[in-house]
């Protein structure tokens, strides 16, 4: 019986996926639930399981443009699983065959006599070799006179062209992957169809540092998962949030779109490409269930397992540049979506405290923003608001 292999329905907005690899060859005998292939779609990729054992009969090749439902291949499941074969005994080496030895052709070398010594002092002195000069004495003995008359021939010069070594140039080309394409496409969409501004703040990252490492230990003994910056700045923007509304609301054709929960994006950066999955109603979480929540949808997201679902309806945006390295960026805004905050590296700087000079851990923070629907003045607020949460964490426990 041959079970046919079809292209899922991965979302409601996915028409059209590209077939990325195969992960098992024509002919092969696969089991139930092992992945077959993998497929890209605009958002995400994914593998497809066998839904049953059997033999695979590959019917479409990798990098394949294919709809929803296409055909891609079958399995003969009424094919037995093959039994492991021994391994081949190893061939028996060819008896060496014994060549014989060559030798070089020994020429013998014919002497030179020079005739007298003041004869080879001339040569020497004119840097003649004695081989060189036709010897007119007895028996081609070389004398006086041929030394005197012997001229010194200059050596030939093969003409170099010099050629200035550059290194490697090589290149190559590779296809742009479906979600890559996407990529461009969306960045490209937000720059051209959104008034984006982008306005920053400092935070004093010293408090929250203190905080951090005095109870990460035991925070991660109670919970199971590790303490990061990342669950207090997605507290932080969904207290800020219920303050300014507009920084949540999404334009619609000629509406406004206000939002009362708070579906945080957070940008994880995978091996073929950035994607944002969501963490649902952020603003009712604790501390400890955004870190779990984060976790397991960045884990997800780099394994390539993340689903379109898990990606899609954020209503923020946070991106973190500072695990790269990066001390100020303008982020893009992730359409529909009207703002997006950006993180970056914290670095010890000279700040002024009560009058005097100190070190701090300083993070600068940007705010982008579509300022159709934000104003200058709720953009800078929101911001501020999240700086001085940061900088005095009790406030986010407290909810003042």
């Amino acid at each position: 019986m041959a079970l046919e292999l079809k292209i899922p329905v991965i979302g409601e907005s996915v028409t059209e996926v590209t077939l990325s690899s195969w992960l098992k060859k024509d002919g092969e005998y696969v089991s139930e639930g092992e992945s077959v292939c993998e497929i890209e779609s605009d958002k995400a990729s994914m593998e497809l399981p066998a839904p049953s054992s059997g033999v695979l009969k590959i019917m479409a090749q990798a990098g394949d443009e294919l709809k929803i439902g296409e055909k891609i291949g079958e399995l003969d499941t009424t094919a037995a699983k093959p039994a492991v074969s021994p391994s081949a005994a190893a061939p028996v080496p060819s008896a060496a065959v014994s060549r014989p030895e060559t030798k070089a052709e020994v020429k013998a070398e014919t002497r030179v006599d020079v005739s007298s010594p003041a004869a080879r002092k001339i040569l020497e002195e004119k840097n003649i070799s004695a081989s060189s000069v036709t010897g007119t004495g007895k028996d081609g003995r070389i004398t006086k006179d041929d030394a005197v008359n012997a001229k010194t021939v200059a050596p030939s010069v093969a003409t170099t062209t010099l050629i200035a070594k550059t290194g490697e140039r090589q290149k190559r080309t590779e296809k742009m992957s479906r979600l890559r394409k996407t990529i461009a496409t969306k960045l490209v969409e937000a720059k051209n169809t959104t008034a984006m501004l982008t306005t920053f703040n400092e935070v004093d990252m010293h408090a929250l540092m203190e905080l951090r490492k005095k109870y990460k230990d035991s925070f991660k003994e109670k919970h199971g998962v590790g303490l990061g910056f990342m669950s207090f700045f997605t507290k932080a923007c969904s207290v800020a949030l219920k303050d300014f509304p507009a920084v949540n609301a999404q334009i619609h054709e000629d509406e406004v779109i206000f939002h009362d929960y708070v579906d945080m994006g957070i940008a994880v950066s995978t091996p073929k490409g950035l994607v944002v999955p969501v963490v649902r109603n952020a603003e009712t979480l604790t501390l400890a269930q955004i870190e779990k929540e984060i976790l397991a949808l960045a884990t997800k997201a780099r394994d390539g397992k993340i689903t379109v679902d898990e990606m899609s309806g954020g209503t923020f945006s946070i991106t973190n540049g500072g695990v790269f390295g990066s001390m100020l960026s303008t982020p893009i805004l992730n359409i529909p979506q009207s703002a997006i905050l950006g993180m970056h590296n914290i670095v010890e700087r000279p700040v002024a405290l009560n009058g005097q000079v100190v070190i701090r851990p300083i993070m600068y923070l940007a705010l982008s923003y579509d300022h159709r629907i934000i104003d200058g003045r709720e953009s800078v607020s929101f911001l501020k608001k999240v700086k001085e949460l940061l900088e005095d964490p009790s406030r986010l426990l407290l909810d003042v």
